[in-house]
C-alpha cells in the first residue's frame, strides 16, 4: 500500500478539500433551517449543539490534510467515505430533536455517522503516525477522550428530550476537551501554517454566504418590495463588515502562526484557529438566522427576542470570537475590539423593540462605524511608527 504523501511548508488547499466544505454547506443550511422553522430559546441551543458536531467533524480532516495530501490515495477513499456520513449528519439534522414514540431512529443515524466519521479520521490518523511517535501518542491520547464522549451521545439518542441536550453537550465538552488536552500534554504538529490559515479562512467566508442565502429564504416567493430590498442590501453590508472585520487582522495572525515553529506554532493554531474560530463561526449562523426572521418580519410590528437575540447575539459571539482569536494569535486585541461585543449586547434589547427593518439598519450602523473606527485608528498606528522610526 502507498505511503501518505507528507505535505511541504508550502502547502496549499486543495479543489478536493474545497469540495469536502461544501458538505459543511449543506450542514450549516440545514442547521439554519432547523432553527428558523422553530424559534425558540432551547432551539438556539439545539443549533448550537449540532452545529459543534459539524465543526468537529470539519475540524479533524483540515488537521489531516495539513499533514498529507488527502486528494490522492487511500486516504482519499477514506475522507470521501467520511464526507458521505457528514451528508447523513447533515440530513437528519431537523428531525433529531423530534421527541416522542419512535422518534429515535433520526438520533441514532446522526451518531452512528459521528462515529464513523471519527473513526475513519483516526484510522487514517494512526496511519500517517506510524513513523511519528510524538504524533502517534497525540492520536490514541484524544481517540481515548473521543471514544469516552461517545457514550453520553449514545445514551442522549435513545433518551431524547432535556437529557438528550444535557448528555450530548457533556459528550461536547469532554470531545473537545480532549482535544485541548492532547494538544498541550503531547503536541500536534502543524507542517504548513498557510494552508491552516487558508483553510480556516475559506470555511468562515462560507458561513458568510450563509447570510446571504437567509435572503433569499426569507423572502421566498412573496413579492419583491421597496422594504425587501433594502434588507437585502443591509444584509450584504452587515456580510461585508464582518467580513473585514476579521480579514483586516487575519493577515497578521497568519503571519504570528508562520515565524512559530515546533509544537509551539501546533499550540498556537489549535488555539486561536480550531478553538476560537468556532464562536465566529456559530455567530454567522445566528446572524444569518436572525436576517431570515428580520425578513419573515417586515411590516409586522417590533422584531422580538429571539430574532433580536439571533441577530445582535450572533454579531456579538462573533466579535467575541474575533477578539479571542486575536488574542491568541497575535496577543494584540484594541480595546475597540475588546469593548465591540459588549456593545453589541448593549444594542439587543433596543433592537427588540424597533421594527425588524430598523434594527437590521441599527446593527449595520453599528458595524459600519465599528469597521470604520478601527480602519483610522489603523492607520494613525502605522504612521505613528513611521514617525517614530524616522
Amino acid at each position: 500500500m502507498a505511503r501518505p504523501v507528507v505535505t511541504a511548508e508550502t502547502h496549499r488547499p486543495t479543489l478536493f478539500e474545497v469540495f469536502f466544505d461544501l458538505v459543511l454547506v449543506f450542514g450549516l443550511i440545514r442547521v439554519t433551517t432547523f432553527m428558523s422553522e422553530r424559534p425558540a430559546p432551547v432551539t438556539l441551543v439545539q443549533g448550537l449543539l449540532v452545529l459543534m458536531l459539524l465543526w468537529n467533524s470539519w475540524l479533524v480532516y483540515a488537521w489531516l490534510g495539513n499533514s498529507v495530501r488527502i486528494d490522492v490515495g487511500p486516504i482519499c477513499a477514506g475522507v470521501t467515505a467520511a464526507m458521505g456520513a457528514i451528508f447523513l449528519i447533515a440530513l437528519v439534522i431537523p428531525e433529531v430533536w423530534e421527541t416522542g414514540p419512535g422518534t429515535a431512529m433520526p438520533r441514532l443515524i446522526l451518531v452512528l455517522a459521528y462515529i464513523v466519521v471519527r473513526t475513519t479520521q483516526f484510522i487514517l490518523f494512526h496511519w500517517v503516525a506510524s513513523d511519528d511517535p510524538r504524533m502517534l501518542r497525540t492520536v490514541r491520547l484524544y481517540s481515548l477522550t473521543t471514544a469516552l464522549s461517545w457514550i453520553p451521545l449514545v445514551l442522549g439518542a435513545l433518551f431524547g428530550g432535556t437529557p438528550q441536550i444535557l448528555l450530548w453537550a457533556a459528550a461536547l465538552v469532554v470531545d473537545m476537551g480532549g482535544g485541548v488536552l492532547a494538544l498541550r500534554l503531547s503536541g500536534w504538529p502543524v507542517r504548513s501554517p498557510g494552508h491552516f490559515v487558508e483553510r480556516h479562512g475559506l470555511v468562515l467566508i462560507i458561513a458568510l454566504g450563509e447570510s446571504l442565502i437567509s435572503v433569499g429564504a426569507g423572502v421566498g416567493t412573496q413579492m419583491i418590495q421597496g422594504r425587501t430590498l433594502l434588507a437585502g442590501l443591509l444584509t450584504l453590508s452587515v456580510t461585508g463588515c464582518l467580513y473585514w472585520l476579521y480579514f483586516a487582522s487575519a493577515g497578521n495572525a497568519g503571519r504570528a502562526l508562520t515565524t512559530r515553529s515546533g509544537l509551539r506554532r501546533g499550540f498556537v493554531a489549535g488555539n486561536a484557529y480550531s478553538v476560537a474560530h468556532l464562536p465566529l463561526l456559530a455567530g454567522t449562523i445566528y446572524v444569518a438566522l436572525g436576517v431570515e426572521e428580520v425578513l419573515a418580519e417586515l411590516g409586522h410590528g417590533t422584531l422580538g427576542w429571539i430574532p433580536a437575540t439571533a441577530l445582535f447575539g450572533g454579531t456579538a459571539l462573533y466579535l467575541g470570537g474575533r477578539a479571542t482569536f486575536l488574542a491568541l494569535s497575535i496577543r494584540c486585541v484594541r480595546p475597540e475590539q475588546f469593548l465591540a461585543p459588549g456593545v453589541t449586547l448593549l444594542l439587543l434589547p433596543v433592537g427588540r423593540h424597533l421594527p425588524a427593518l430598523a434594527a437590521l439598519g441599527l446593527l449595520t450602523a453599528f458595524l459600519a462605524a465599528l469597521l470604520g473606527y478601527e480602519a483610522w485608528t489603523s492607520r494613525t498606528s502605522r504612521r505613528d511608527q513611521r514617525n517614530a522610526i524616522k
